[in-house]
């Protein structure tokens, strides 16, 4: 028998009386830790609310499962992490080989620090976006995008910090937006910048929690206090979501609305494209002054120019680029006919 046990957020004191009654009765109780760490009090607590064999679980040893799985079989096991056991992707594979494997499971859920995270900063959970996590040691492309496309969408973007539970290492909120700003020079779409509107939530759920916004450039020298941290940046910013907030946290800067500033890749393309075909039309127009077996492409061009215009007002990005391209390579062959370079 395995049991995924939740701890909650608050430590020892949130773990449910259902979850205290199984480890008073489990044979060995894992302890995983990689998620979140958690404190030698609440640790030495645990251990005493354990009558059975209690084993402190590295990453690995929950990720290759086989030591778990093996003594499932036989006794009874339970598996703690912090908030909600099913947070961890990790924890939902494990699950998924012990009921292949014959295994019973069961599950005691608790308080996330997800959740909790949006709901002490005032925020909708609804408007949540897809979740990325900041690594000292990668490239931030992948989170960049993921706060780009929530944002396009309104939402609002939860940023994890890297915790290394071997190295007792946690990556500070204001490197993470560093590592932001440098992605943003490579990238150049104008989803960061010094005057981004950001959150910085820590230690979610203990008496010490702190939730400080602000632009980035008001955030730069700010002590954030013990770890953990996590950054989230807001998308479209309903009033109430506003107004809590401020209640809620301090508030460096007025709450302003991030998706104001960003625009989507299309919508960049076009403003650079349709005013350079415009003008390279007008410049090659002359050239075929009268000559009427070409006025035909100067008119398809120039419907083409139109038609991405409209399209892109109808959301219909990709058919936009399309159309925009097309009119680009007929003004292109045109220069090319009269020994110009197309990309002049």
């Amino acid at each position: 028998m395995l049991w995924f046990i939740g701890l909650g957020v608050s430590g020892f004191k949130s773990i449910p009386n259902e979850a205290l009654d199984v480890l008073s009765k489990a044979d060995i109780v894992y302890l995983e830790q990689f998620t979140s760490p958690i404190s030698k009090s609440d640790l030495t607590k645990i251990k005493n609310a354990t009558k059975g064999e209690f084993k402190p679980a590295k990453r690995w040893l929950v990720e290759d499962g086989k030591e778990i799985l093996k003594n499932s079989k036989k006794k009874k096991v339970a598996l703690l992490s912090y908030g909600d056991p099913y947070i961890a992707t990790t924890h939902i594979e494990l699950r998924a080989r012990a009921i292949e494997e014959k295994i019973k499971t069961y599950s005691i859920h608790a308080a996330s620090s997800l959740t909790s995270m949006i709901g002490e900063c005032g925020l909708h959970f609804y408007k949540v976006g897809r979740i990325a996590t900041i690594m000292s040691e990668m490239q931030l492309t992948t989170p960049y995008y993921v706060i780009y496309k929530n944002i396009i969408e309104g939402n609002h973007t939860v940023l994890l910090l890297e915790y290394n539970q071997n190295k007792d290492f946690f990556l500070e909120p204001n490197d993470a937006l560093k590592g932001l700003l440098e992605t943003e020079k490579g990238q150049i779409r104008n989803v960061i910048s010094t005057s981004t509107y950001v959150i910085v939530a820590s230690r979610i759920g203990f008496k010490d929690q702190s939730i400080i916004s602000g632009k980035i450039s008001s955030l730069k020298k700010i002590d954030f206090g013990k770890p953990p941290h996590t950054i989230i940046i807001p998308g479209r910013m309903h009033f109430t979501e506003s107004d809590a907030l401020k209640m809620f946290g301090q508030c460096i800067d007025e709450p302003i609305d991030n998706s104001d500033k960003v625009k989507k890749i299309s919508k960049q393309m076009m403003e650079k494209y349709v005013p350079m075909v415009r003008d390279a039309l007008k410049e090659v127009e002359p050239m075929y002054k009268g000559q009427k077996e070409y006025k035909v492409i100067l008119e398809n061009a120039e419907l083409y120019v139109q038609d991405a215009e409209k399209f892109l007002e109808d959301g219909q990005d990709e058919v936009a680029i399309l159309s925009i391209g097309y009119a680009d390579g007929l003004v292109d062959a045109l220069r090319l006919a009269k020994g110009l370079d197309p990309k002049m």
